[in-house]
């Protein structure tokens, strides 16, 4: 993990194929794992479709299928533990680190919060020609998935 920041990412920024970073101020103290209970409490329509093709898609080149988010709210979690389809990497009030590694990619999501400031920060290291191809949407829809997360944190909240 590149650690030239309190926010984790798999490499420096130079190093990355993909990086995008999202923030939201909040109006009152939670920790990430609130918030990530928060956030996938319900997953909508579209985004239980999206998981599904991309599912069906993904599973004819060797990629094991995800499922999408359980919606199970979870009191706490630690190091080593599943969160839905990510490894937890490291778990603090303030800070979530989860990782999804296969042959075409790794990514890294990054909850954290600074100064009541929710930022999910991601990174991901492609492997091969079917992990850039794959990145070519995914990167899009990951920028809307995270802006309707935020806005139904900050709704929520």
């Amino acid at each position: 993990m590149a650690t030239t920041s309190p926010v984790h990412t798999l490499r420096t920024l130079s190093e990355l194929d993909y990086y995008d970073r999202r923030s939201v101020p909040l109006p009152v103290e939670i920790t990430v794992l609130d918030a990530w209970n928060i956030m996938t409490a319900e997953p909508g329509l579209l985004m239980r479709l999206a998981f599904r093709t991309r599912d069906a898609i993904s599973s004819l080149f060797g990629v094991k299928r995800i499922g999408g988010f359980s919606g199970a709210r979870r009191e706490t979690v630690r190091a080593g533990e599943q969160l839905d389809f990510f490894l937890v990497e490291h778990s603090a009030p303030d800070m979530l680190v989860l990782t999804e590694r296969d042959r075409h990619l790794d990514v890294m999501i990054c909850l954290s919060i600074t100064d009541r400031v929710f930022t999910i920060t991601s990174s991901v290291v492609t492997h091969n020609v079917f992990g850039r191809i794959y990145m070519l949407p995914v990167g899009l829809a990951h920028k809307l998935i995270v802006n309707s997360d935020l806005r139904r944190l900050k709704r929520k909240l």
